[in-house]
């Protein structure tokens, strides 16, 4: 027998998925539940909680649990920062995800604020410095509508960047094509790039800017961008609400054994 738990979750995303709750229709409070008869207060919390978990509902303090609007957005990988799309046109990266998604977006969805800082530890030893560096950060919180997607700080290096638009607060992008243009026009073009991932429970401060219920989990991303000559022109964090995003990633199978011989 499952736990009863599961088998209320069970009938909740049964009702989801054949409309009967409605995209961003609230699902009924906790004490409705209850009071119908459906479990204990600790039942009912934590069939919503495996909702939550199986990308069905978000729950936030003060909205309460909520039937998900729309699919998790595609964060694309390698082909997010195809040249073509920021050098010769004006999709940078946040914009690529929800062309690839079917999804609106507005500039002003990417908001920012750019300051001179010491460089901590990990910032410092990505960027090849001695700790204690001064480094620009440039932090953005993006958002899909009112809904907040994830955050990303940029560091950088204060000669690499200094008087260009990277360093103006201006809500969106740094200019058509976005930080990589800027950094390109500046004589830095970027050739590749180290992206690692790391999956972890949301601080406090983290669930509270990015709309998450406690315990809710997110996506760290630490991203090092370098030229041909292996400068490194940015190092990028980045926080992922882990239930709003499906990751992909499109390569070409390398072969390392072959290469060797050639």
């Amino acid at each position: 027998m499952a736990a009863k738990w599961r088998e209320l979750a069970d009938v909740l995303a049964e009702r989801i998925k054949a409309g009967e709750y409605a995209p961003g229709q609230q699902l009924p409070h906790i004490r409705d539940l209850v009071e119908a008869g459906e479990g204990s207060k600790s039942t009912v919390h934590a069939a919503y909680k495996a909702l939550e978990a199986e990308g069905l509902v978000t729950s936030s303090r003060g909205h309460g649990t909520v039937v998900r609007q729309q699919a998790p957005l595609k964060r694309l990988g390698i082909a997010r920062y195809d040249k073509a799309k920021w050098r010769d046109g004006d999709e940078v990266a946040f914009i690529a995800d929800r062309v690839a998604s079917g999804r609106a977006y507005k500039r002003g969805e990417q908001t920012q604020s750019v300051s001179r800082v010491t460089a901590t530890p990990l910032v410092a030893a990505a960027h090849g410095l001695p700790e204690g560096s001064d480094v620009y950060a440039r932090a953005r919180l993006v958002k899909e509508g009112d809904q907040p997607t994830h955050t990303l700080t940029s560091y950088y290096r204060p000669e690499h960047v200094e008087g260009t638009r990277i360093v103006d607060p201006t809500p969106g992008p740094a200019g058509r094509g976005g930080g990589f243009r800027v950094l390109y026009d500046a004589g830095y073009e970027i050739d590749h790039m180290r992206e690692e991932l790391f999956a972890r429970v949301a601080s406090p401060e983290e669930a509270a800017l990015l709309q998450l219920s406690s315990g809710e989990w997110v996506v760290e991303l630490h991203r090092t961008t370098y030229t041909a000559d292996g400068t490194v022109v940015e190092f990028a964090v980045g926080v992922h609400a882990a239930s709003r995003f499906a990751w992909a990633y499109d390569f070409k199978v390398p072969d390392s054994a072959r290469e060797a011989v050639q």
